[in-house]
């Protein structure tokens, strides 16, 4: 009886770690727009957004729904890492350049 729980610990344990986190999402900043403006991530996974700011001065990547904001200097590129999120849609804005707006949809 012990081999047998200790199988299956070993079955959920393989599974578990057979499941990758999915791959980074990129983003581009450049002519005051998100490029794409609108991206798809898995609902409850974590994910990684790396954004490169393409721009000749800086940017700062806020979403007040993601709890989430940084700045990006010109040419450079950062990582915001988000979730698990629910499904739905969750917008974000360059705070420098409010009109520059994008969104992350979680499926």
């Amino acid at each position: 009886m012990r081999s047998l729980a200790l199988a299956g610990l070993l079955a959920v344990a393989a599974f578990g770690s057979a499941q990758a986190d999915p791959a980074p999402v990129a983003i581009s900043i450049r002519d005051h727009q998100f490029v794409p403006a609108e991206v798809t991530v898995p609902a409850g996974a974590k994910v990684e957004l790396q954004i490169r700011n393409e721009q000749a001065t800086a940017a700062e990547f806020e979403s007040n729904q993601m709890r989430r904001e940084k700045v990006i200097p010109p040419g450079g590129t950062v990582s915001v890492y988000i979730g698990p999120l629910n499904p739905g849609r969750y917008e974000f804005f360059d705070d420098f350049h409010p009109a520059t707006r994008g969104a992350v949809v979680a499926r």
